[in-house]
């Protein structure tokens, strides 16, 4: 009924628990996820989930926070991306929230690596899972250089204003609500969230991180990703089944998902 469309279930904190978690998703009718790879040095235990079970698929990309990791280049990425269930690009793009005492020139390496994974989800023909905190205007700005709109993809946990979803949906992305959607303080995000076309919508956990009300500041996992998707109806006016429905049909579309027998 749900699909996740982005959680880290290689994280030590939820990989530990795999099998719990899979059976509460399976009560919650959370039938699919999409686990995000961020370093190349996870990459193998992502692709491995994905393997492993019918209802998981994986991405490639090193996230832009993190440093002192191994730097990706269009190859490395063309050549994960081909394997068996791997489906977009990504966790990838700009972070300028914990900037500190550098400045945006300091920052480069962040903008050549975005453009390193939109170029290799060009050669690929798959989608970008797209991270942006503090830096919309770059963000967009390398995107549309680079051609990003040939391939698409999500904003992820988005988080910004209209005019950044207004250009993310312009480029053909999609926008994926998080469980900030239920914070008591994100009545911004809402009204950004009754704007943005439900068939331009996908939900997700960002597990194990950004419970959903009333879990806020515990422990995240896919089975709560119903409570987006009820908050999202709620805004919508809509019924959350045809939520469940539609979402899910986006990130079937845009990842080439097929069903599971999980």
């Amino acid at each position: 009924m749900y699909i996740d469309s982005h959680c880290h279930l290689s994280f030590p904190e939820l990989q530990q628990r795999l099998p719990e978690i899979r059976a509460a998703m399976a009560e919650a009718q959370v039938d699919r996820a999409l686990c995000i790879c961020t370093t190349l040095e996870e990459f193998d235990a992502v692709h491995g989930l994905a393997l492993a079970h019918d209802n998981f698929w994986a991405t490639v990309g090193v996230h832009p926070d993190n440093e002192g990791v191994t730097e990706p280049t269009v190859e490395d990425l063309v050549e994960r991306g081909r394997r068996e269930r791997v489906v977009a690009v990504g966790e990838t793009g700009l972070d300028y929230y914990r900037i500190g005492e550098r400045s945006l020139a300091d920052m480069a390496w962040q903008r050549e690596r975005l453009r390193v994974h939109v170029r290799a989800a060009r050669q690929l023909g798959k989608p970008l899972v797209i991270h942006t905190r503090s830096a919309s205007a770059d963000t967009l700005a390398i995107l549309r250089e680079e051609g990003a709109d040939q391939v698409g993809g999500v904003f992820h946990c988005f988080t910004e204003t209209q005019a950044v979803a207004d250009a993310a949906l312009d480029l053909g992305f999609h926008i994926s609500f998080s469980g900030i959607l239920t914070f008591r303080n994100a009545q911004d995000l809402r009204d950004v969230a009754m704007r943005v076309p439900l068939e331009r919508c996908l939900i997700e956990t960002d597990s194990p991180y950004l419970a959903p009300m009333p879990y806020r500041g515990k422990l995240n996992t896919p089975a709560l990703v119903p409570y987006v998707a009820a908050e999202l109806a709620r805004l919508k006016q809509r019924d959350v089944a045809e939520v469940a429905e539609v979402t899910s049909r986006n990130a079937e579309r845009l990842f080439g998902l097929t069903a599971s027998s999980a």
